[in-house]
């Protein structure tokens, strides 16, 4: 049985990946009107993804005999200032969200809630990988910005990327 405290969290969480999803289709649609359309589709990718790590909270929540508890997601930002905005800000959110699991594991770490422990180190490495992602993105772009044919081969490269399901979703209902 969950905690209080630690329910909380994790469904704070939830409702913040929640809104991870929505900051990167509303991402994906800006890049979109810019005909960018291979970081528009990494980024629908990437909501995809988000949406995907909220279940695998919702489900473990669920699992752990807590209680779901989903509130109002606030509307994403809409305008950027073109797509090193959007790429630092995307680093600038994944950090948040590190920081956020961290804080999660340090108190189920501090109340001896090892197995909520357990089911959060898939998240510290999804987000290790997801940091490293976002600045790759960041050094490419600074790499071809100025070179047009440049970028244009990083669009289509960035339209290659395949959303997988998570494994952790496999069998949930």
């Amino acid at each position: 049985m969950l905690s209080k405290r630690i329910e909380e969290m994790l469904n704070d969480q939830i409702n913040y990946e929640l809104f991870s999803s929505y900051l990167y289709l509303s991402m994906s649609a800006y890049l979109s009107d810019l005909n960018m359309n291979g970081y528009a589709h990494w980024f629908h990718v990437q909501a995809q993804e988000e949406k995907d790590h909220a279940m695998i909270l919702y489900n473990y929540v669920v699992s752990a005999g807590g209680r779901i508890k989903l509130a109002a997601i606030d509307g994403p930002k809409t305008d950027f200032e073109g797509i090193r905005e959007v790429l630092e800000e995307t680093l600038e959110h994944e950090r948040d969200i590190t920081s956020r699991i961290y804080n999660i594991v340090e108190e189920a770490t501090s109340q001896r809630d090892y197995k909520t422990v357990k089911a959060l180190e898939w998240f510290i490495n999804e987000q290790v990988e997801e940091e490293e992602n976002a600045v790759d993105n960041i050094a490419k772009y600074n790499m071809l910005a100025e070179d047009p044919k440049g970028l244009y081969m990083l669009d289509k490269e960035l339209q290659a990327r395949v959303y997988v399901p998570s494994p952790l979703l496999a069998n949930q209902a």
